[in-house]
């Protein structure tokens, strides 16, 4: 299996502004040894390693990660979206074998509708041009401004992470349904599930993810839902292998065994090209 999302950083590394002390048990080091056995012990083979800090550097960093560690497929990155020299960038990127994808932290930025800034549009519409995957990285409030930046570049092949990160937590499904369903209506455009257990109260249980995994399932459908942990994020709410298994449980109601091999394998190879 091949998880589509997680995560590597050295804290000294001094880049990633959102990961503070007050996150406590993953305001550390998280590196391929603290992963390799979790992953054993859930059946997963590989991993996309994402940016989690909004500089080149890190992205520099992630790529010597993976050209040391086998299990690594491949890495999305960050570039800077509104750097008028992007295309040359993005080009010295896309030289590294393992360089698979872009990802702006859209859901940190202080403006909420920064996709739709023209140096970023001409930017979307150059990884578009490349056929360079994307990755969303939103809450609901973005997700207009995400429809509207599509609909500019509907060639854009894109996935959005962490199914956009509804209010799980407090069990509210609108607007972010009518905003996926819209979203799905994309071809081109997926939806990982993943990043779920942190969105949810701490005394979770498998009913409370269900009306949006049952949402992503009927909009997305088996060819473009795609697995991932958010690790070590997840561990802030739960165990890697709890998450893999919350996964797999909610998306069986739905698909049979050829169709769940595409979400935890397939599709996420084909996508990222590994």
């Amino acid at each position: 299996m091949l998880d589509s999302h997680q995560h590597f950083w050295k804290v000294e590394r001094g880049d990633y502004g959102w990961l503070t002390p007050e996150l406590g048990p993953i305001y550390r080091d998280f590196l391929p040894s603290d992963l390799a056995r979790d992953m054993r012990r859930a059946g997963i083979t590989r991993t996309i390693l994402v940016q989690a800090a909004q500089t080149e550097a890190e992205t520099d960093f992630l790529l010597e990660v993976a050209e040391k560690t086998d299990f690594v497929a491949g890495v999305v990155g960050w570039i800077d979206m509104e750097a008028t020299d992007f295309a040359a960038r993005l080009g010295r990127y896309r030289q590294h074998p393992k360089f698979v994808g872009i990802r702006p932290m859209l859901q940190g930025l202080d403006d909420d509708a920064y996709i739709l800034r023209p140096s970023v549009l001409d930017s979307l519409k150059t990884v578009a041009e490349h056929g360079l995957p994307f990755d969303i990285l939103t809450f609901t409030q973005h997700l207009p401004h995400v429809i509207a930046a599509l609909k500019e570049v509907p060639t854009l092949r894109a996935v959005v992470d962490h199914i956009s990160k509804p209010d799980i937590a407090n069990g509210i499904l609108d607007p972010w349904r009518a905003h996926i369903e819209e979203i799905a209506t994309f071809p081109n455009v997926s939806c990982k599930v993943s990043g779920m257990v942190t969105e949810a109260r701490a005394d979770w249980g498998l009913a409370d993810f269900a009306p949006y995994v049952d949402h992503v399932a009927r909009c997305f459908g088996a060819d473009r839902l795609m697995f991932g942990s958010d690790w070590p994020v997840c561990t802030l709410a739960a165990h890697y292998s709890e998450v893999a298994n919350l996964a797999r449980t909610l998306l069986s109601r739905h698909f049979g065994p050829q169709a769940l091999r595409q979400i935890f394998e397939d599709n996420a190879a084909r996508f990222y090209g590994v």
